[in-house]
């Protein structure tokens, strides 16, 4: 039995009505977050609304309504929450070990500012972890250790989260791009280019803002030679990598630029002149992590060295993870192909949304040894090994780690059942034809098209599997650069991460916070908006100014 998906089911010309029923989900889900229920309870909620959807509105049979939750679900335990588990469980090992505090006293003794310390742990350090793992674990790391720094819970979440941003669209060894070149059947080599002249421009803007979001505009511009070193050498990393070399690396490299940039900045060349601390400290007299943290930190380089060792075995880990020569015989003898029971080829698009009426497929790809999860477990127990620790500790470490983050599991789980179900019900596209309908601010509202997708799904990767195709469709019919339109597609996207659910969710349970999602959501949801309206406008330079400037024809990723 086969089943067409409906966009207008009460006629074309109720197309808001259709809308409406097609975004109440959503709504639910926020809405509990807003009213400060547990995530599960939110999530739950957003699913159970998403399944009544799909079938009373939009005809969807219950089966296949069944299958897509279960789909999404069974695709989120092992592309997300295992990813983040693993993230959280390497974090774990370091606290245990008492690596962490060392780790700490070498951030602080490169500057006990906190506004310098937000740049190198949130935007630098978060964009390594973005670029060599993703999915939710930059933000779930990076809070974690700004907290063990002193930083206020709340705030630490809040600023990885709009950290979280400019790295996304290269997060995870380049996962996004590929996806968006596989989806729209464009050139990879264009679209990373483009989205490389994209967010290079913003990346300085990120970087401004996530102080800004600290402190006000005075002790903002105190700072400014620090932010210019991050954002910028950030900036013109990836413009140079996501043009002239390819888009598996970008964030791992401009990281690196970023972080040891702005170390070297500061321990050489320049120092604020006053040192910002939050006024609890101010008030308790304390100085922040180490003795004031300035000037040469007094422990051998060798200790420091092997603080930071379990980050360096991930990115071994997760890099060889990625090489075809290791990758392809790993994946031969141990990874397990089959198409989801009931869904394969049994829930069809229709036009406007593509071309002709296609089957949506729906492989499921069993990689647990391949998965880069498991390159980010196995780098957390290697790292426990070296670092002196018994087997038995170190699953005991993991077993605490996973009872901490149950209930994040949970609710990453019934929202990924959430975003399959809104994709095979084809309630995606209903809010995708939606912005179809600005014309010539097409450009704008496509980037804000990613965004929604980025804040249905929590992940660039899965906005871009869902709305690809529908960005080359439209651009193809308002006489559009293809390249453009679906680059717009992710480089917006990234913007919504910070209010994704699953992101916040990852973020409050990192910092023990849960129950406060509703109160970061609406802290960063209009810098959120801000940003992807940045992104919006510089698309539409690009549509109507700079047409010139958008690539084709590369081709070094061949």
């Amino acid at each position: 039995m086969t089943w067409t998906q409906v966009y207008y089911p009460w006629g074309q010309w109720l197309w808001p009505l259709s809308t409406l029923a097609a975004a109440f989900p959503v709504v639910v889900l926020f809405g509990f977050l807003l009213k400060r229920s547990r995530p599960h309870v939110a999530a739950i909620s957003g699913a159970a609304a998403s399944l009544v959807c799909a079938m009373a509105c939009f005809g969807m049979p219950a089966h296949l309504a069944a299958a897509s939750f279960f789909y999404g679900a069974a695709f989120g335990v092992l592309r997300i929450c295992w990813i983040v588990v693993t993230a959280v469980f390497l974090y774990d090992i370091t606290v245990d070990s008492g690596q962490f505090a060392i780790l700490r006293e070498s951030v602080a003794s490169i500057s006990a500012d906190r506004r310098l310390q937000a740049l190198l742990i949130a935007f630098s350090f978060g964009a390594f972890i973005e670029g060599a793992a993703g999915f939710g674990s930059p933000v779930a790391i990076s809070a974690a250790v700004m907290v063990g720094l002193g930083f206020n819970p709340f705030y630490a979440a809040a600023l990885c989260l709009i950290a979280n941003t400019a790295p996304v669209a290269f997060g995870s060894i380049g996962t996004p791009i590929h996806t968006l070149a596989l989806v729209s059947n464009l050139n990879e080599s264009d679209i990373s280019a483009m989205n490389a002249r994209i967010l290079p421009l913003v990346s300085p803007l990120v970087a401004f803002w996530l102080v800004r979001t600290m402190v006000g505009w005075k002790q903002t511009f105190e700072v400014l030679p620090g932010i210019l070193v991050t954002g910028v050498g950030f900036g013109l990393t990836q413009f140079y990598w996501g043009n002239y070399r390819d888009s598996n690396l970008v964030d791992i490299v401009a990281s690196l630029v970023s972080l040891f940039g702005l170390a070297l900045f500061l321990r050489f060349v320049w120092r604020p002149k006053t040192i910002w601390r939050f006024p609890e400290e101010r008030e308790a007299g304390a100085a922040p992590a180490t003795a004031q943290g300035e000037g040469p930190n007094r422990r051998p380089r060798w200790d420091i060295a092997r603080a930071w060792m379990p980050f360096a075995i991930l990115t071994l880990f997760v890099v060889a993870w990625g090489i075809p020569q290791i990758k392809a015989p790993l994946e031969k003898y141990t990874t397990v192909f089959f198409n989801f029971p009931l869904l394969h080829n049994t829930v069809f698009r229709d036009v406007p949304v593509v071309p002709a009426r296609t089957a949506e497929k729906a492989p499921f790809q069993l990689a647990w040894l391949t998965a880069t999860g498991t390159a980010a477990f196995l780098a957390a127990v290697v790292s426990g090994l070296l670092l002196g620790m018994s087997p038995a500790r170190i699953f005991r470490i993991f077993g605490g780690t996973l009872h901490r983050m149950r209930f994040a599991l949970a609710a990453i789980f019934f929202m990924l059942g959430l975003a399959y179900v809104t994709h095979y019900s084809g309630m995606d596209a209903v809010m995708g034809l939606a912005f179809t309908r600005t014309g010539r601010l097409y450009p704008f509202f496509a980037a804000f098209l990613g965004w929604l997708g980025v804040a249905l799904t929590g992940s660039d990767t899965s906005s871009n599997a869902l709305f690809g195709s529908l960005q080359r469709i439209t651009a193809e019919q308002l006489g559009l650069d293809p390249i453009l339109m679906v680059s717009a597609n992710s480089a917006g996207g990234v913007m919504g991460k910070m209010v994704a659910a699953q992101t916040i969710i990852v973020a409050t349970a990192a910092t023990n916070q849960v129950g406060q999602e509703g109160a970061l959501f609406r802290f960063v949801f209009w810098s959120s908006i801000a940003l992807g309206a940045v992104v919006g406008l510089i698309v539409m330079l690009y549509a109507y100014v700079f047409p010139h400037l958008v690539p084709h024809g590369l081709t070094f990723m061949k």
